[in-house]
């Protein structure tokens, strides 16, 4: 598979989740384990430009596909929208789920679902947040949304 635009090959047991094998086996820790049941979406990454909770999904099912983790949104120095949004919005706390936040984020954009803080909090609601810095990230996605569409 190809992560963060770089090609990677590792030898993995079928039953390797993607994020065990982004976290223990290619050391990208960015991405959170939470629930380890795909309820809190600390785990979500971006697969072949699709959102998915990576503790749901087994590595081997990804094969040639092209992973996107929080380490791959930023270019050199230059944060993505969405990171710089979620800074200026002071869009998390504690951050345990901010990597996934950020990651369904950009999704949410990409997919076109920031037409209204109603429709932000729907298609953002399956990544939790502890802290309940929720109306933050919601200002922060709409923020980042008008950034993207420049």
């Amino acid at each position: 598979m190809t992560v963060n635009g770089r090609l990677r090959k590792i030898v993995l047991e079928p039953r390797v989740t993607l994020l065990d094998a982004l976290r223990e086996r290619l050391g990208l820790t960015g991405t959170k384990k939470g629930c380890d049941r795909g309820e809190c979406g600390a785990c979500t990454v971006l697969a072949d430009g699709e959102r998915v909770k990576s503790c749901l999904t087994l590595a081997v099912m990804r094969q040639g596909a092209e992973i996107t983790t929080v380490e791959g949104l930023a270019r050199g120095d230059e944060l993505h929208p969405v990171q710089e949004a979620f800074i200026r919005h002071d869009a998390f706390q504690c951050g345990a789920c901010t990597p996934g936040q950020i990651m369904s984020a950009v999704a949410c954009i990409d997919e076109g679902h920031t037409g209204s803080e109603a429709e932000i909090r729907e298609w953002m609601s399956g990544n939790l947040c502890r802290c309940a810095a929720y109306q933050n990230i919601v200002a922060a996605v709409a923020d980042a949304a008008k950034e993207v569409r420049r």
